[in-house]
């Protein structure tokens, strides 16, 4: 009998996830039913989303109960079929959660073509990463040439396409990381013209006021929002008429174990006739085709480039993995790599 270790929610943390958490022990594969299929999962996907799946509160989508399966996007080579659809070493990426091996009916499914793309690829820039970044940016952030955009967490999965198809776009682009290793490859390697780095003891208002000046900007257009808190804050400061803020995350409040404060500037967007909206990728499934044909292209053109950090390890890593994104521990796309 084939075994193989899942990663399972054992307790709700309280705060940052511990190794408490999680539950990782070694499990028989059950009997293939019709239609089904068993994956060996490569690749898992981690993102900050992550953490509110692990809180038992209303959401777009329900908790993680204890003892299931870690919600996860990941990646692997079929291993068994009884799906004439995913036949036996097929290439397959789907929500199957974090685990070695996965059986799942073809709901969620898709066969990959790694001539096409590598394998990271399709759970990152071509994936709910990419989708993420371009139906933000286009479908809210209703870009313009010219426009002035602020990307936080630029040097992130999302933000780092984001500030990339800005600048495809025409626009001015300012991103925000932590750190001088990041914000130097935010601005030489993707392309944006300024990136602050909110680490330094400068405040970020103090810091965005003077970007604004130095790229001949009156204001902000476009604020597309990965982390929330102060640096959600400072960039209702400086709003221009008409602006759109696109709420996609609020990294800085994910393990936060009392009530963040709202913003106190956000009276800024009447004044401006601002616009401030969240958004989840999913509403927009039904045009992923599309997008993933226009980010194809420009990653075939060279046009965007798809930073990854991929951990390679053991499936027990998966939780000291996932904390990588609450230190701000990664480049790009955080990615584990089952050996």
């Amino acid at each position: 009998m084939t075994t193989f270790r899942s990663v399972r929610l054992s307790q709700r943390p309280v705060g940052l996830p511990s190794a408490e958490t999680w539950s990782i022990d070694p499990e028989e594969m059950p009997e293939l039913k019709h239609n089904e299929f068993a994956i060996k999962i490569e690749l898992i996907s981690l993102d900050p989303a992550m953490r509110g799946w692990l809180d038992d509160r209303p959401s777009y989508l329900p908790p993680v109960e204890i003892g299931a399966i870690m919600r996860a996007g990941s990646l692997g080579t079929v291993i068994e079929s009884s799906n004439q659809r995913f036949p036996v070493g097929a290439q397959v990426v789907g929500n199957f959660g974090a685990t070695e091996i996965a059986i799942s009916d073809g709901t969620g499914a898709r066969v990959i073509n790694t001539d096409l793309a590598s394998a990271p690829m399709y759970l990152g820039a071509l994936g709910m990463t990419g989708m993420t970044a371009y139906f933000g940016f286009f479908e809210l952030g209703v870009p313009r040439a010219g426009d002035t955009v602020v990307v936080s967490a630029a040097a992130g999965a999302v933000g780092s396409i984001v500030g990339q198809l800005a600048k495809i776009n025409g626009c001015t682009v300012i991103g925000i990381a932590g750190g001088k290793e990041k914000c130097d490859y935010v601005t030489e390697a993707l392309g944006f013209d300024v990136c602050l780095d909110y680490k330094t003891d400068i405040p970020m208002r103090k810091q965005l006021g003077a970007a604004l000046q130095e790229v001949g900007s009156k204001g902000v257009d476009i604020y597309f929002d990965n982390v929330g808190g102060e640096i959600l804050n400072a960039n209702l400061a400086y709003l221009s008429f008409g602006a759109r803020v696109v709420i996609c995350g609020a990294i800085s409040q994910y393990n936060a174990t009392e009530i963040t404060p709202g913003p106190s500037n956000y009276m800024n967007l009447l004044v401006k006739r601002a616009r401030m909206q969240g958004f989840l990728v999913f509403d927009y499934e039904n045009k992923f085709p599309v997008a993933q044909r226009r980010i194809g292209k420009w990653l075939a053109q060279g046009k965007i480039t798809a930073p990854e950090t991929i951990v390679k390890g053991e499936i027990t890593e998966f939780p000291e993995t996932l904390n990588r994104l609450f230190a701000g521990n990664n480049m790009g796309k955080l990615l584990l790599q089952i050996n």
